[in-house]
């Protein structure tokens, strides 16, 4: 493809002009420029993007040589080809010449096909540089957001794994404890121990209800977060003392949320610590939340959801950039040895995204820090804990298939439904349990984990089983399950979770509730 070529011809003759013009005049390609003042050269050469400049040797005040040297000079045109034009044939001044940075020399007045020729031939240069230059600063840009989006990206696999921990740690401790309790509550089930024996067993049996507790820390409920966050108020003015104001703005009817109002509620401290160490000489801390709709702008950076937002601000000295950057990360701190471990940024992060939420992180410094927590909104209404007022053991016979990957656990679970007086199968995984189904094996409740190894899903155990017998019944456990059974964000009210760990009453009631919803079904 050919291209313009932009000549800048500087003469202080238009004789030179009407000379080109006429040269030139069938050469659509070539667009000529002139002027007589040679002190105008790079402006002149800059404002019509010449590709060529043709400068007269003898002109009065400043010659050709200046006009090379003062073009050669400014890095905008350090590179432009330069020819030289003169009236005599004199060897020396072509060395002055080229020694003064021209990259041709021309006789007046060439033949016409020669100007041409060697305008064109100048031209394309130049134009080929311009197109290299632009290709290497394209190649350094590209590499350069190469290199961000790969920092970005080993950033955000960092943070996954750190959400993941967390929901990884709880379904394994959950584990534990429904082993614990289960075969503790058989045994006060099977009977035949003494007072002082059954009184250790309550004992027992309370410690593992303060561990479920504990690691309910990382279970999600549906809350009403302006109840949350208002009880935390005289909290935090406790937390930030006397030099600092807090500004509660919360906004009305602001909708339910899955979360656990417990880690809410430490979230919410560890970033009020670290706005109260951002301040040391006073400040103001702002306590905002509000209900953001699916479209708002401020989900640019988020997703296209219902969220409830909140946001803890504070007017301290920020963060710059690099600390911005790994502020996530656990361990990572700038405070001094023995005022911080660098894990409260990282929890808040994991628990946000075990949430099913987003949080955003801006700083700058000198300008204050704000923390936006973004929490999926709810369909259904604030939970209550009705399985706690539970007493009493229902027992039954129909038959019941237990789906458990941890032998200990299902050994537990098996022996207690058996106790009850109902008809137990069992199996190690969906895959086990599936061939049971297909082999003839009649089900009246199934009741398995979520995650388990092996080819088939729960899920996909619990839709064959529904394909085979329409009025079987389904029972999900897990000691971490909302991730697989939600739906954006969302547990769907057909649903039936049992959270581990779980005790003899709770599973008991809520095996007998379903059942009883078959029969009448």
């Amino acid at each position: 493809m050919q291209h313009t070529c932009s000549v800048l011809l500087i003469d202080d003759e238009a004789l030179a002009r009407d000379y080109l013009l006429h040269s030139l005049e069938s050469h659509a390609d070539i667009t000529l420029c002139y002027d007589h003042c040679a002190d105008k050269a790079v402006a002149l050469a800059l404002e019509v993007a010449a590709t060529v400049v043709l400068v007269d040797l003898r002109m009065p005040g400043t010659d050709g040589f200046a006009v090379i040297r003062s073009l050669r000079a400014d890095p905008r045109t350090e590179n432009l080809p330069i020819v030289l034009l003169s009236s005599e044939q004199d060897a020396e001044i072509k060395v002055q010449a080229f020694a003064a940075g021209a990259n041709d020399y021309l006789v007046k007045w060439p033949d016409p096909r020669e100007l041409v020729a060697r305008v064109r031939y100048h031209s394309g240069a130049c134009v080929a540089r311009r197109q290299r230059d632009e290709a290497f600063a394209s190649l350094a840009r590209s590499q350069e957001e190469l290199r961000v989006s790969q920092a970005a990206l080993h950033q955000a696999q960092k943070m996954e794994a750190i959400g993941q921990l967390t929901g990884g740690v709880a379904h394994d401790f959950n584990n534990v404890l429904q082993i614990i309790g289960g075969n503790l509550q058989l045994l006060k089930l099977i009977g035949g121990v003494n007072d002082n024996a059954r009184a250790r067993i309550d004992t027992a049996l309370a410690g593992v209800e303060r561990g479920a507790r504990l690691a309910a820390h990382l279970q999600a409920v549906v809350i009403d977060p302006s109840v949350a966050l208002t009880e935390m108020e005289d909290m935090l003015r406790r937390v930030l003392g006397p030099q600092a104001e807090i500004v509660t703005d919360i906004g009305p009817r602001l909708w339910s949320t899955a979360v656990d109002p417990s880690q809410l509620h430490n979230v919410i401290l560890n970033l009020a610590i670290n706005a109260r160490d951002a301040m040391p000489n006073g400040g103001t801390l702002t306590l905002r939340a509000r209900n953001v709709p699916q479209g708002s702008p401020q989900l640019a950076e988020v997703g296209d959801v219902d969220y409830v937002m909140i946001e803890v601000a504070d007017t301290g000295k920020g963060m710059p950039p690099e600390v911005l950057q790994r502020a996530f990360e656990p361990f990572f701190t700038t405070k001094p040895t023995g005022q911080g471990t660098g894990l409260g940024l990282s929890m808040a992060y994991g628990f946000v995204k075990q949430s099913g939420g987003e949080i955003l992180l801006k700083s700058s410094p000198g300008e204050g820090t704000s923390v936006r927590i973004f929490l999926r909104r709810s369909s259904q209404a604030p939970a209550h804990d009705d399985d706690a007022a539970v007493t009493a053991l229902f027992g039954g016979v129909e038959t019941i298939l237990v789906v458990e990957d941890e032998e200990a656990v299902r050994d537990a679970t098996v022996g207690l439904l058996s106790a009850l007086g109902y008809q137990v199968l069992q199996a190690p995984d969906a895959d086990h349990a599936a061939r049971m189904i297909e082999g003839g094996a009649h089900v009246d409740l199934l009741f398995t984990d979520v995650i388990m190894p092996g080819k088939m899903s729960s899920l996909e155990l619990a839709d064959l089983l529904r394909r085979r017998q329409p009025d079987v019944q389904i029972l999900f456990t897990s000691g971490y399950a909302e991730g697989v059974l939600a739906h954006e964000g969302k547990l769907d009210p057909s649903v039936s979770l049992l959270q581990k760990p779980y005790n003899a009453d709770v599973l008991s009631a809520r095996i007998r509730h379903l059942l009883r919803r078959r029969k009448a079904a």
